[in-house]
């Protein structure tokens, strides 16, 4: 029999009393809160964040060539209902910055939404275009707020801002869940994110890597690591390959055509 101070507590009271000691074992009870470090210096529910976005199954690439930067991911549709044109990881923030998001959908939709807002904003406040670092840096001031609250969680997205730059030439930049960001020669998001990485440091080195990679270099590698590390060949309409270049700033997505051209060049050249 439960005593009779248990039988007439209050649920609130019931829960607080069997709520699980922060104290006891090293992780226990710190993943429950955003905004609490556990003794080991970490923020679970942020790593959680990072589990969610590989737990999606999507892979991401970016690589970035001497006048030009590729990115590319998988199209995975979920359903054989669903109707394909309407299923994408690549965004239009202004005419001449990309997004490649990878992770859960509703948060990227988000995501994209803080992103053009933050483009307009700039726009009309100084007259020209934003610069993919900035904007790269606005969005991990945002992130990053969502890991210091108890009322918010972290976004379950990682984004790739691709663009050329006026000063900087062509960009690459990487926003995580923990509000960091840095730029790249190239670089992975998603569930096979460090095969990636390891297949990419291969290809991209030297005193010179990151800007010598032709337009069709550059497709050809970032295609190539998607297919090596998932191990299978994909085909033209299960890839998005988003592109910008300095002869053609604007971003735009590649044609099912012209992403065949790419995967026959890579067959042939293995």
């Amino acid at each position: 029999h439960q005593p009779s101070s248990q039988r007439n507590s209050t649920p609130c009271e019931w829960r607080r009393r069997n709520r699980p000691s922060m104290s006891r074992g090293s992780g226990a009870g710190y993943d429950r809160h955003i905004t609490i470090f556990s003794p080991e210096g970490r923020l679970y529910q942020v790593e959680y964040a990072f589990k969610a976005i590989k737990s999606v199954g999507v892979t991401s690439i970016g690589v970035r060539g001497k006048d030009s930067v590729v990115v590319v991911t998988q199209k995975k549709i979920p359903d054989k209902l669903i109707d394909p044109s309407d299923v994408t990881h690549m965004y239009k923030i202004t005419k001449v910055i990309g997004l490649c998001a990878t992770g859960k959908g509703p948060d990227i939709r988000n995501v994209v939404q803080k992103a053009r807002h933050a483009a307009a904003e700039f726009r009309h406040q100084f007259g020209y275009e934003i610069p993919v670092d900035f904007l790269a840096c606005k969005m991990a001031d945002q992130f990053q707020v969502y890991t210091q609250h108890a009322y918010m969680r972290p976004m379950a997205a990682m984004c790739m801002f691709i663009g050329i730059d006026e000063e900087r030439g062509p960009c690459l930049f990487k926003n995580d869940p923990a509000g960091y960001y840095v730029g790249y020669k190239a670089t992975s998001a998603g569930a096979k994110e460090q095969e990636a990485v390891n297949f990419l440091e291969k290809k991209v080195k030297g005193a010179n890597a990151g800007n010598e990679f032709s337009q069709e270099e550059a497709i050809q590698t970032a295609i190539a690591c998607l297919q090596t590390v998932l191990g299978e060949d994909l085909k033209a309409k299960e890839l998005e390959v988003g592109i910008v270049s300095s002869d053609n700033r604007n971003f735009r997505l590649l044609k099912t055509e012209q992403v065949e051209e790419h995967l026959t060049a890579i067959s042939e050249r293995d």
